[in-house]
């Protein structure tokens, strides 16, 4: 387009303004303006497929799983032959878990619920965690922000991962419960700095300075005004942290700091106990491995993707 077209092409603009000539057709929202985006990205289409078949496996996999996973129902054959896991066959289509004879398609099924309520509730937590104090930070500023961030950078300080793990090695025993914890301590820096950042940019917005100008009070200039429109960023956050969590919390239960009672199978359970028969039997690893991997996959692309959508500055 040369600099005379574009000229003109203004001037035509400008003309028909002055003219009263404005198109009247409705704007459209922008969580609308999103959702069209969305539903052509293919990005966003496979990581939405991909989690809603995990959390659609993970809330019915006790009733469409072969077999209970702790029975030992392959335990003979175990005994009665030099392998001491047994493979595919009828009704075992990919054979036993483990040298008890469980079965592993069951197992990965009902464990599949088991890495979705750990993700899922210590995700949860640290979101509520780190929204409380993102708001007193963003809310107030002065001494009680430089007093929350320093809490903030300590955290920080310590890299994610070996924060859990000191977390979760401080139970008397491991368990599930400490799993959710420790995993959702390390997430609580992540959300406050995240909910901290919006609500200063919030502040100085022009609908906050009329509320003040009004005289509205600062409880709820706060929670009318400045979180409602800060969350955006933080839910579309939490998605991503989400695959995070499910990582996290196999790795821990890799090392033997989850749930130690293996009739609840866990992906990352499986995972560790699977290594005395790596040599031999890798599909034992492969199997659950995978399963993290894709899940994992599937949170982290539609997180991006929302996230593009929603944020202005990284539309594509």
């Amino acid at each position: 387009m040369t600099p005379q077209s574009y000229a003109e092409r203004r001037k035509e603009k400008i003309d028909a303004l002055a003219a009263g000539s404005v198109d009247d057709t409705p704007g459209v929202s922008l969580i609308a303006s999103a959702w069209r985006r969305l539903r052509r990205d293919p990005v966003f289409l496979i990581g939405g497929v991909i989690t809603a078949l995990f959390i659609v496996l993970a809330i019915i996999s006790p009733w469409i799983a072969p077999h209970d996973p702790s029975a030992p129902l392959l335990l003979d054959q175990v005994r009665q032959q030099t392998n001491p896991i047994p493979g595919p066959q009828p009704g075992f289509p990919l054979g036993a878990a483990d040298d008890q004879g469980r079965d592993l398609l069951s197992r990965l099924l009902v464990g599949s619920r088991q890495t979705l309520i750990v993700g899922v509730v210590a995700t949860i937590i640290g979101l509520a965690g780190g929204m409380i104090l993102g708001l007193i930070a963003g809310a107030f500023a002065g001494w009680a922000d430089s007093f929350v961030m320093r809490i903030v950078d300590v955290m920080l300080a310590l890299p994610s991962l070996l924060l859990a793990f000191s977390i979760a090695a401080l139970a008397p025993r491991p368990s599930q419960n400490t799993l959710i914890i420790a995993i959702a301590v390390i997430q609580i820096p992540i959300f406050a700095r995240l909910l901290r950042g919006s609500m200063l940019a919030q502040r100085n917005s022009d609908h906050v300075l009329a509320a003040r100008a009004l005289g509205v009070k600062q409880r709820a200039i706060v929670f009318r005004h400045m979180l409602p429109n800060a969350l955006g960023p933080v839910i579309v956050q939490a998605t991503l942290v989400l695959a995070v969590a499910i990582i996290d919390a196999a790795a821990l239960s890799f090392l033997g700091l989850g749930n130690p009672d293996d009739r609840q199978p866990e992906w990352g359970q499986m995972l560790g106990r699977s290594q005395q028969f790596i040599y031999d039997y890798p599909h034992l690893a492969v199997y659950p491995a995978l399963c993290i991997i894709v899940v994992a996959l599937g949170f982290t692309l539609m997180g991006e993707s929302l996230r593009e959508a929603l944020d202005p500055k990284t539309r594509r």
